[in-house]
């Protein structure tokens, strides 16, 4: 493990983070479209795994910009997340709730990239990396924009569908 002795350090040690973070997310989100029911569920997880994939190369040109080699490093937090959302892949429920519990697990994950993506831009951003703000940014929109839908999809169909299937309290 690499001291860490200045702002740059830290902003590099992220950036990895982050890299194997979305690295993670291109074999969960496959997972996730094939075991979700609702139609607009599957596009949206399919859809997230294509801009995941441009992740990873806006990640690349800012390791770039910075001279440094775009590696990762195990982002614990992320496989905790994937590992929750294949307990609900496994989870023996109706579609619909299923699919309602889908979601939880990819807004969790939205909202730690969001997170994630916000630090790393304001670091960015105080180190003068012009570069590699712009291209931060437009991943933390298209975070924002993934978790927006989620939340769209959730209380237009699923959650709607998952509470009939609920019997009486």
């Amino acid at each position: 493990m690499a001291t860490l002795e200045n702002l740059n350090d830290l902003f590099v040690d992220q950036l990895r983070d982050i890299y194997n973070a979305e690295a993670q997310l291109t074999k969960a989100l496959p997972k996730m479209a094939k075991a979700a029911t609702n139609p607009d569920l599957k596009e949206a997880f399919t859809h997230h795994l294509e801009e995941t994939r441009g992740h990873i190369e806006r990640l690349d040109q800012v390791f770039e910009s910075l001279g440094e080699r775009a590696k990762g490093k195990t982002c614990a937090a992320m496989k905790g997340l994937v590992e929750e959302g294949e307990e609900m892949i496994d989870q023996d429920a109706e579609p619909t709730v299923k699919d309602a519990g889908l979601i939880a697990a990819a807004q969790r994950v939205e909202h730690y990239e969001i997170a994630a993506y916000g630090v790393v831009r304001s670091f960015a951003r105080s180190l003068g990396h012009k570069d590699a703000v712009e291209l931060l940014s437009q991943t933390l929109q298209e975070e924002g924009n993934a978790d927006k839908l989620l939340t769209k999809i959730a209380e237009s169909h699923v959650n709607k569908m998952a509470r009939t299937n609920v019997g009486p309290a």
